[in-house]
């Protein structure tokens, strides 16, 4: 599993598979949550291939975010 986190986005992303290919992502379900969104994405088998948390600051764990890989550093 890899995570990002870009802090001035305050959005974090849970890649659950090695790889998600171009055009691979084709439902999302959106969760609106009291301070962010959670988007579960799926493929067409309904694998899950991933999370997005928008509101991350807000939603998850602050030793959460400080493991993740920051992609808003230059």
């Amino acid at each position: 599993m890899r995570t990002t986190f870009d802090a001035e986005a305050d959005a974090v992303y849970m890649t659950l598979v090695p790889e998600i290919e171009p055009g691979r992502s084709v439902r999302n379900e959106v969760v609106e949550t009291a301070g962010g969104t959670v988007v579960l994405n799926f493929d067409q088998a309904g694998m899950l291939l991933g999370v997005e948390v928008l509101g991350a600051t807000k939603l998850l764990d602050g030793e959460f975010l400080a493991g993740a890989e920051r992609i808003d550093q230059g």
